[in-house]
This record gives C-alpha cells, structure tokens and sequence, in this order.
C-alpha cells in the first residue's frame, strides 16, 4: 500500500501530476496498470478540489486586506480575459476539458483549477469538467507509457 500512497503524491505535485506518476508508478513501482492509474487520477484530483475550493477566498482576503494584491487580482483578471476570452466563448466549457487533458508542461489540473478561477467558472462546473480532462490525461499518459502511442 506504500507505494499506491507513494504514486498518489508524485501524481498531487504541480509539476509531475500523471505526467510523473503512471510511467513511475508503472516502471519503478511495478505497480498494476489499474493501481497506476487510480491512484494518479485520484491524486491529481485532490488539488484541484482544494484549489477551486480556496483560490477564491484567498484572493478576496488579500485583495481587501493588501492593496498590491487589488491591483494584482485587478490585472491579472482583466489582462487574462481580454487576451483569452474570444477563445473562450468560442470553446466554452471544452477548453477546460481540452486543457486538462493535454499532458505537457503547463497543462493539467492545477493550470486547469488556475483558469477556472480566472475565468470565474463556478465549482460544480468547473469540477466535472477537470475531471474528465483528468481521466484522459490519464488514459493518454498510460498508453504512452506503455508504448502504445508511439505508432501514430
């Protein structure tokens, strides 16, 4: 069970998610392809939760109680939106989806709970749609892993 805990936390890591954990889990750890997969797609799930759930509260705290912060919230939110949000209209909820689900740098769940913040989607919405991206993050990570990928 250590090491189902040990794939569940690499895959938790903002840098590594299941870009890190299914090849780790499933070369060193000799873990079950299923067991690689679960515990990283659970493991990549938690922070996005947390980050939903709090970058909101946090951002307001500061904002009110820091004035660097207002006008960093201020800018952020308003140069992000008018440089992506015409892609996002367009794309509407699966840009979230296809944003998660690609497994490069810079991509992935965390990135994914960023945007929803930044977009202000709301968390029932935003939820579901990280977690698909996720499970096919997943699935594209396992069968690259595997190989399996690599003829197209």
């Amino acid at each position: 069970m250590i090491l189902e805990l040990k794939t569940f936390l690499l895959a938790m890591t903002p840098i590594g998610e299941l870009r890190a954990s299914i090849p780790y889990a499933l070369e060193v750890y000799d873990l079950s392809l299923w067991s690689a997969y679960f515990f990283s797609v659970i493991g990549n799930l938690v922070p996005a939760i947390f980050l939903l759930w709090l970058l909101g509260p946090i951002s307001q705290y500061l904002s009110h109680h820091f004035y660097s912060f207002n006008r960093f919230f201020a800018w952020l939110f308003e140069r992000n939106r008018k440089n992506h949000q015409k892609k996002f209209e367009h794309w509407k909820e699966l840009a979230l989806v296809i944003l998660v689900a690609i497994p490069l740098p810079f991509t992935g769940a965390w990135t994914g709970s960023i945007c929803a913040f930044i977009f202000r989607i709301p968390f029932k919405i935003a939820l579901p749609l990280i977690f698909i991206g996720i499970l096919i993050a997943g699935i594209l990570v396992t069968l690259l892993s595997l190989g399996l990928l690599h003829f197209f």
